[in-house]
């Protein structure tokens, strides 16, 4: 049997330790932070009263938390004074071992179970799997023992209360194409998913099995990989439901079939992963691509696509608590930005209106929004009627002047073809110099400024 030093032993207890003590104080910090961002309102005396009554609570919690804090250390990193000894048996002969319950034996033989099979367990997992850390500290030691003796790495993450359920698990695959209401569901939607419905899962050794026949370039492999996990792309497909009125279900399997293909090619067994964890990641970033890309008449990129998911899942949640519409700031506090952010996601989360859509539903004759909208390209009727008038008086001015002036203005402001000419082009029209075409131009224009009808050009302007 293997014998574990005992500085391992005692950094084993240690890390233990500071795991269950990380935990507790990013629970106490939440709980302050939660104090700090509730947005202030008068109470009454009741109320008052209440919140007296909470804080004392809160206080009292925070104390016994300091206590087992303390405790743990103590507990864990107490001296062990016997020698090097065999794991089993240095766990039997330990004073003061505490009884493990059925309930929690089992959760911690499917946590070595799954940490031998990928290699690593993470401590968000712990967590979820182990209630109430504080009052099973010596238990979490005996479980990081065990993961030292079975060559299990734990590994830590930025959040220690956050669990990100990324991995899928095999009931809710199998519960995939469970939809509530499925008769709404259109005939093509439910055939399909009766057809995947027949498709066995895959095991673990199957999927390795499967990725080596892959590695070799087995085409037969990579379409059984990829229509063993559909179920998974349904799964995940159903969470994006309603994100996009432009997309329905089936384009949103579809958009994930694609990310599920990709997956199949990318995929590396030598890691230890499962495929569906790996998967789950292709999956999302394609369906979420195509909810940007396809989503909205105006396209905005992928990560405020995410923005305003969460903009709006904070909104409403404001609205439920509050009982009323949230002002921007009270979001802005909640989703920890600026006020100006909001304000952008704000404008940017408003729907786009088509020019032809009736502004009411009545079946007879139907006003459109674009009937309400100011056209600043189409000239009004009086500026067409000025503007004909303008040009009439025009003409009567040009045609006071001798046959040479006329078309000489007529050439060098486009009255005719409405085309520009240069001195130099309308001096090869008349054989004479570019001067002699200017002093010819400057005259035409004084005796026209004489005219008289020219006080009403100069009216309508």
């Amino acid at each position: 049997m293997r014998t574990v030093p005992k500085k391992t032993r005692k950094k084993t207890a240690k890390t233990a330790a500071l795991f269950v003590t990380s935990y507790l104080r990013s629970q106490k910090a939440v709980h302050n932070k939660k104090k700090i961002n509730k947005p202030l309102k008068r109470r009454s005396a009741s109320a008052r009263a209440e919140k007296k009554e909470l804080i004392k609570k809160r206080k009292k919690k925070s104390k016994t938390i300091t206590r087992v804090v303390k405790k743990a250390k103590k507990v864990l990193l107490k001296k062990d004074k016997k020698e090097t000894l065999p794991r089993s048996a240095a766990i039997k002969q330990r004073p003061g071992r505490v009884t493990i319950s059925p309930e929690l034996q089992r959760k911690m033989d499917e946590l070595l179970k799954r940490g031998r099979q990928r290699g690593f367990i993470n401590e968000q997992e712990i967590i979820k799997f182990i209630p109430d850390l504080e009052r099973n500290i010596s238990f979490v030691e005996l479980f990081y023992e065990r993961c030292l003796d079975s060559s299990i790495r734990i590994v830590g993450g930025k959040e220690l209360l956050t669990f990100n359920k990324d991995e899928i698990t095999q009931d809710e695959l199998l519960r995939a194409t469970d939809f509530e209401g499925a008769g709404e569901l259109s005939d093509s939607v439910q055939v399909y998913l009766r057809e995947i419905g027949q498709i066995s899962l895959l095991t673990g050794e199957e999927e390795r099995d499967l990725a080596k026949r892959l590695e070799r370039g087995d085409e037969q492999a990579r379409q059984k990989l990829i229509k063993a996990n559909l179920r998974l792309v349904v799964s995940i497909a159903k969470k994006y439901i309603g994100r996009s009125s432009n997309l329905s279900l089936l384009d949103l399997i579809q958009e994930g079939n694609i990310g599920l293909s990709r997956a199949v090619d990318k995929f590396d067994y030598t890691k230890g992963f499962k495929f569906s964890t790996y998967a789950t990641w292709w999956i999302r970033q394609a369906i979420t691509r195509s909810i940007a890309d396809y989503g909205r008449t105006i396209r905005i990129p992928v990560h405020m696509v995410e923005t305003l998911s969460k903009f709006k899942k904070t909104k409403n949640k404001l609205q439920m608590e509050l009982g009323r519409e949230p002002l921007p700031r009270e979001i802005a506090m909640e989703m920890e930005e600026d006020v100006e952010k909001i304000h952008h996601l704000m404008k940017i989360d408003q729907d786009t209106l088509s020019l032809d859509k009736p502004v009411d539903e009545d079946e007879g004759e139907k006003t459109l929004i674009g009937d309400f909208v100011e056209d600043d390209v189409t000239p009004r009727p009086d500026q067409i009627v000025s503007s004909k008038i303008l040009s009439e008086e025009l003409r009567k001015v040009v045609e006071s002047l001798n046959p040479r002036e006329k078309k000489i203005i007529e050439m060098r402001f486009g009255l005719i073809d409405g085309v520009t000419h240069t001195l130099e082009e309308v001096g090869k029209e008349f054989g004479i110099t570019r001067e002699r075409v200017r002093q010819i131009e400057a005259k035409a224009l004084e005796r026209m400024r004489e005219n008289i009808s020219i006080s009403k050009i100069r009216d309508l302007e």
